[in-house]
Parts: C-alpha cells; structure tokens; sequence
C-alpha cells in the first residue's frame, strides 16, 4: 500500500503546481491583455519572443506589429523576430514576414541572414507558405539578391499552384524595380505566364507587363486572342490593366480604315433608289479588333465603376459610334453612385458628351441639379445639359431653360453665376433659343443682386455682337437701366455696349446724349466705369471727325472750369426711347455742330484731373490718337474696328484631348496642359500598309505528346479527315499513312471497314486450320512413338528367352 499512498501524493501536489502556474499565466496574460495600448517593457517582449511556446511568439509579434504601425521604434528586436522565420507556424511566418518587409532596408545584414531560410520555404508542399516566400523575397529592397528572386520568379512561374504562379507575376515589377537589369529574365517568365491557362495568372501578368515593359507590344502578338478570351474572366483590377494595353496595342496594329457608301432613301417597293442624296463615310473594323469590342460588352455590367469607365475608353477611341451608343447607359448608371464616384463619373461623361451628345439628350433629366448636389458636382451638370441642350427637343428645353431661370434667382453666388453663364451658352449652341434666353437675361439685369445683373449683362453683351444687325432696340433697352444699374461691370459692359454701336444711324444714334449724361456724374463712377465713358467719348468723336472730315473750331480750355454746354433736362436716361425719338428730335432741337467736340474735350479734362494713373494714361492715348482730326486713319484702326465673335466654350473643352479614365482628366487645372506627372497620351494610328501582320496574332498549336498516341473515335477520325481534305490521315492501329486526291467520304470510310472486317475473318480461318494440322500430326506423332516401344518390348523378351 506505501507506492499506492507515494503516488497519490506525488499526482496532488502536480495538481497543486498545475494551478497556480494556470494562475499566475492567466493574471501574466491578462496584465499584458491590459498594457495592449500602452508601452510594453522590451524586455518582456524579448522573453516572448524568445519563448519555445508558439503562443507567446504569437503575442509578442502581435506586440511589435502592433507599435510598427503607431510608428514606435522596433527596430531593437530584429533579430529576435527574424530567428524565428523558420518557425513551421505559418501565423509566425506571416508576421516574421511583415516585419522583414518593413525593416529589412534598415538592416540588410540581417535580412540577408533569412534568404537561405525563406529560399528553402519555396519548395514547401503548402502553396499559400511558397507563395508568401515569394511575396517576401521580391518585397525586401536589398539589391543583392536580385538574382536570386529572378530564380525564384522564374521557378515559382512553373510551380503546379495557380496561387503562387500569381504571385510570380505580381513579383516580377518589384524585381525590376530593384534591378533593372533583370529586364531580359523577367522578360521570359513573362512570356511563360503569358500562355497560361488560369485566368488569374495572366491579368496579374498583364499588370506586370504594364508596369515593366508595356512598349514591348511584340510579346503579346501571340497571346491576343487568349487575353480576350479570358478578359471576362479576370478580376476587376486585371480587367483594368488588360483593357489599357488592349486600347495601346489596337492603336499601334490596328490601321484605321474608312470606305464611302452611297447614301440614298428607298422607293415605295424598297427594290430602287428615289434618288442618291451623297456619300456617308463609315468606319471599317478589323476583326481582331472587333473581337476586342465585342468581348468588352459584359464588363458594362460590372460592379466596379473604373472598369464602366474603361471599357467605355476602349469605346471611345476604337469603336464606331454604335459601340460609344452602348457605353453611354451604364455611364449614367454611375450617378447613382457615390459622390466620390459621381464626380469622377460626370467628368468622364463631360468628354464624351462632347464627342457625341446625341445619345446622352434621352438621359437629360439625370443631369438636372439636386439642391444637396456640391458644387462639384452641379457644375459638371451644367456643362453636360449645356452641350445637349441643341439636341433636346422644344419640351425639354423648356425644361432645361426652367431650371436655370429658377437656379439663377437663388441665394448661391457661385450658383446663380454658373446659371447665367449656362443661359448663355445655351443660346449659343441653339440659334433657335437665343431670343428667349435673351429675354430671360434682359428680365434680370433690374434685379437687385448686383452680380447677377453683372453676369447677365456680360452674357447679353456676347450675344448681342453675335449679331449687331439685330439688336439695335436691345442697346436702347440697355442704355435705360443705367439709371437703376448699380454695379461696375454692368455699368461697364452698358457703357461699352453703347459705345459699339455709335456709329449705327449715323446722327440719329443715342452715343452722344448717352455720352452727356454720363458726363454729369463722371465723377461719382466706378474707375471701371470712368474708362468706358472715356473709349465711348473717343468713339463717338472718331465717329464724328469721319463723317465730317473738316477740322472743326475747338474752343480752347485754359481752365478746370466746365464749359458752358447744354447738359439737356434732368430726366436722365429715361428720355432715350425708341418709339418717342423721332418726336424728340421734331421737339428739341438738334445739337450743334461744335456740341460733339465739346463732350470730348469736357470728358478729357475730367479725366485729366482724376486719381487714377491708369485713366490719365488711357486718356492721354486716345488724345494722341485723335491730335490731328484730318488724320483718322490709326484711331479708326484701332478704335473702330470690328471685333471678333465671343465664344464662350464649354469648362470641359480645353480638357477632352486628356484621356477617359486618367487622373488628368480630373486634375488637370493643377497639373497643367499637359498633365499630371506621369500622364502619356494614346498613341497615334498605325499608317496602313506598316502595320503587323495579322498571322503574328495567330496563336500557337502545340498539342502534347500523348495527344498523337492515344485512341480516337470514329467519329473524330470522319471530322479530322473531312477538315485535312485528303492530304493524308494516320488509320487506328497502323503507323502507314493513307493518302488520298481527296477527301474520303461515308461510305469510303464503310468500304475500308467491310475489308478489314473480311480481312480478319480470312485471318481467323487460315489459324484455325493451321491449329487442326498441327493437332493431327501431334496425334500421329504420339501413335509412332506408342509403336516403336512396343517393338522395343517385344525385342526385348525374345533375347531374354
């Protein structure tokens, strides 16, 4: 009984130390649960991960990631982390690896020392722990070893797993980037991986390829067709990069080819032509490239809005109208998306919209402004129902018109300009809508809002030169509200106005009395104002030394003092009516010869006195120019010449030479005219006649060995021969070939069978009676051989006798 009683207290004082060391790990682990967040002892951290327990690698290495990324200095416990890259638990593989990645530039002495360790993980059998080892060696930036990942991507490309093959690929522009010398290697295994089967090895070969030598299109000949092929099936980043070189490579093989057809309406039967009204030029696809076209229509209904807006960039700049016609729905379909997304969205719908607006007029009402809408965003709104605005029909203009008018009497600045501005390139895209925008402006030009008035003036100011002719009642119209106009530039763009047509009507014209009453209150205008008066002042004295073209007496001005001229009533700008003028001119009578020459001197001399520098030096120009009045030649040149037809473009024109999908298009006012840095433009249409040729792109047939060994059907041996046509087909079971002028048919094919089937008949017969003559003689045989010992017996017993 005294072992039993020894054992019993040797298992309960185990159990008394299994619980307090259960204990004291619990209250360890929980104190070091609660210091997470706080500065851990390095010590401690050193003591776990020096541990032989897998648990406490795990925490302290969770701990060190953990201060790695709230940039604490982790740089002390590399050698303690890297010891235990050899550790067969992948948890303390991956972190081992995270760690490398991020420090191993720091110390490249140490890092060096895992190579030959993460080396040897290539050749595990767990194709997650080959692929990791991959990843890791690419990633760390230490540019001795670039040989040895060039070996490793070029094994990893023939690795079984599809998963490590991918990160071959995804190695390849971190090894280039870490030698580029590697270039030619690299090269090979791209082109490896290039004819693979999984279609995720080649769309992340395909973004290496973009990333490392995407001018080297020679590569990719070949695998053409297989890329298409597989484009459906790549993930959306892979779509992304495919869908780029794809655009590249067509630009650079692809010529662009048109051909002219006769364009023409049917008769009432459809068999004749009524009448041929030209020819219509349409654009000629390449099948290859119309297979490219094709096989990008399924990703229109991808989830990821860049891939939308990438096959929509093939679209663009390779396909014809019908194919830019399909894009066009799942682009507004964007609008629906966030407002990150709706921004990116709207520009690249501004440059298509520009291109070809007509698809886009049906789609109208997603672009009217929402009031939660950010600037951002209702300017690019803006601009696409500005561009289809010509396109719309008389109800949806009415609807567009509606809701700038509405948007243009709101409390929003920047919004109420951008409206007005919309108004008037309206107008100036439809001819036909111009007489109501105009009277949309004019009924804003008395709004109390001073910028308002101020942009719908400039707006007017540019329709009305579009056509002079036709506006002469509409500068009167204009020239009454500067009694109420209160803003600078309104005033200033009246002015101006006013001043361009003075030299319609000749005497009649209301330059002068609009010139008069100004000269009144010259002082109490804006400096913006004050200029405009001067340039009408030199405008109508031109106007007037060339319809008289004799040197009119001047009285001199030796004083400050206003001259003694008749300034007219005190009605103002009222007075200037169209309808009563010719009764005014019956009742007043008309000014005096010298009345005209009088304003110029009195408005130069206003000027002469005034605190602006850059008035007096305006005003001393214009009297150099008007010095000698027989000589009007240069002041007529320079003040009386016509001017040039504004046109205000839409924002987004000076950016659709940018391409869909690129960052410039976007950030292109800081980035300038030429992009952001970084940025290429498509390359230019290969010339006909220079182009690859088309057998390059023919992919290559090469069946495996045991394709030729083994057994085929009949049914495949009809089709093979019917496709060779007769040059010759190897028969089931016999190495001979059998030629023939042409091809074989059914019943050829029958009649070969029948003859061998009697064939091997005849075959049988003749072994069946070889067997029977070799069974007989046996038989005979064994009979002689019977005989002769019994002679032999027989011989025997006489000589015994």
């Amino acid at each position: 009984m005294e072992p039993v009683s020894r054992i019993s207290v040797m298992l309960e004082a185990a159990r008394d130390l299994t619980l307090e060391a259960a204990q004291s790990a619990g209250s360890a682990s929980r104190s070091f649960r609660r210091d997470t967040g706080k500065n851990v002892p390095a010590v401690l951290i050193k003591k776990l991960l020096d541990s032989r327990n897998d648990r406490d690698i795990l925490e302290g290495l969770r701990k060190i990631i953990s201060m790695m990324y709230r940039s604490q200095p982790c740089l002390p416990f590399f050698s303690s982390v890297v010891k235990n890259v050899a550790s067969p638990n992948i948890e303390i593989k991956k972190f081992v690896y995270i760690y490398l990645l991020h420090h191993a530039e720091a110390e490249p002495d140490l890092a060096l020392l895992s190579i030959n360790t993460i080396q040897k993980t290539l050749t595990d059998q767990n194709p997650q722990v080959r692929a990791m080892a991959l990843k890791v060696m690419s990633g760390i930036r230490v540019p001795v070893i670039s040989q040895i990942v060039a070996l490793a991507i070029k094994k990893g490309c023939a690795d079984m797993s599809s998963y490590v093959r991918k990160a071959a690929a995804l190695a390849i522009p971190k090894c280039y980037r870490l030698d580029p010398n590697t270039l030619p290697q690299l090269m090979e295994s791209l082109v490896v991986l290039f004819r693979d089967k999984q279609h995720s090895v080649v769309g992340a070969a395909v973004t290496a390829f973009m990333d490392v030598c995407p001018e080297r299109i020679d590569l990719v000949h070949s695998h053409y067709r297989g890329l298409i092929r597989k484009l459906v099936d790549m993930d959306e980043w892979s779509q992304l990069a495919t869908l780029r070189l794809m655009t590249t490579y067509a630009r650079r093989c692809f010529p662009r080819r048109t051909t002219k057809v006769k364009k023409g309406s049917k008769g009432f039967y459809g068999d004749e032509d009524e009448g041929v009204e030209g020819n219509e030029e349409i654009l000629l696809l390449d099948p290859d490239l119309e297979l490219l076209l094709n096989a990008c229509k399924p990703l229109l209904q991808s989830r990821n809005s860049a891939v939308i807006v990438a096959v929509a960039r093939c679209y663009h700049y390779l396909g014809t109208p019908e194919y830019i016609d399909i894009a066009v729905g799942p682009l507004i379909s964007l609008l629906r998306s966030p407002e990150d997304i709706q921004h990116i969205a709207l520009y690249n719908i501004a440059a298509v919209c520009l291109a070809r607006p007509e698809p886009f007029v049906k789609f109208a009402t997603h672009f009217l402004i929402r009031i939660t809408d950010p600037p951002h965003i209702w300017r690019l709104k803006l601009e696409v129902l500005t561009t289809v605005f010509p396109y719309c029909g008389p109800h949806m203009n009415e609807v567009i018109l509606g809701e700038l008018e509405h948007f243009s009497r709101g409390s929003d600045s920047d919004l109420v300009r951008e409206s007005v501005r919309a108004i008037g390139r309206c107008a100036q895209n439809d001819s036909r809508a111009s007489a109501r925008c105009l009277r949309l402006l004019l009924n804003q030009i008395s709004s109390l809002d001073g910028n308002l008035a101020a942009e719908s003036l400039t707006v007017i100011r540019h329709l009305i030169q579009r056509d002079p002719s036709s506006h002469t009642n509409t500068v009167i119209r204009l020239a009454k509200n500067l009694d109420t106009a209160t803003n600078p530039q309104a005033r200033a763009s009246i002015i101006w106005l006013v001043g361009e047509f003075a030299g319609v009507g000749g005497e009649n014209n209301i330059a002068a009395d609009v010139l008069r009453i100004l000269a009144k209150g010259f002082s109490d205008e804006s400096e913006a104002a004050k200029l405009q008066i001067v340039l009408l002042a030199a405008k109508v004295y031109a106007h007037y030394l060339n319809r008289t073209q004799t040197a009119p007496s001047i009285p001199e001005i030796n004083t400050p003092a206003a001259p003694a001229i008749d300034m007219g009533g005190d009605g103002g700008f009222s007075e200037l009516d169209l309808r009563d003028r010719h009764a005014m001119q019956e009742e007043e009578p008309a000014p005096q010869a010298d009345t005209i020459p009088l304003l110029w001197n009195y408005v130069t001399l206003l000027a002469r006195y005034d605190t602006s520098y850059d008035l007096r030096d305006r005003t001393r120009l214009y009297k150099a120019l008007l010095a000698v009045p027989t000589s009007t030649q240069l002041a007529s040149l320079v003040l009386l010449a016509p001017k040039p037809v504004p046109h205000t473009p839409s924002p987004s024109e000076w950016r659709k030479d940018f391409i869909l999908g690129s960052a410039s298009l976007v950030v292109a006012e800081d980035g300038g005219s030429t992009g952001v840095s970084g940025y290429e433009p498509l390359p230019e249409w290969v010339k006909e006649g220079i182009e690859p040729n088309r057998s390059l792109r023919d992919e290559l047939s090469a069946k495996p060995e045991y394709i030729g060994r083994r057994d085929m059907p009949a049914a495949d041996r009809l089709d093979s021969a019917l496709r060779e046509g007769g040059k010759g087909v190897y028969a089931q079971g016999s190495g001979d070939a059998l030629s023939g002028s042409r091809a074989k048919t059914l019943d050829d094919w029958l009649a070969e069978d029948a003859e061998e089937g009697s064939e091997e008949e005849s075959e049988e017969e003749c072994e069946d009676e070889e067997d029977e003559e070799t069974d007989e003689e046996e038989t005979s045989e064994e009979e002689e051989s019977e005989e002769s010992d019994d002679d032999a017996d027989e011989h025997d017993n006489l000589v015994g006798q």
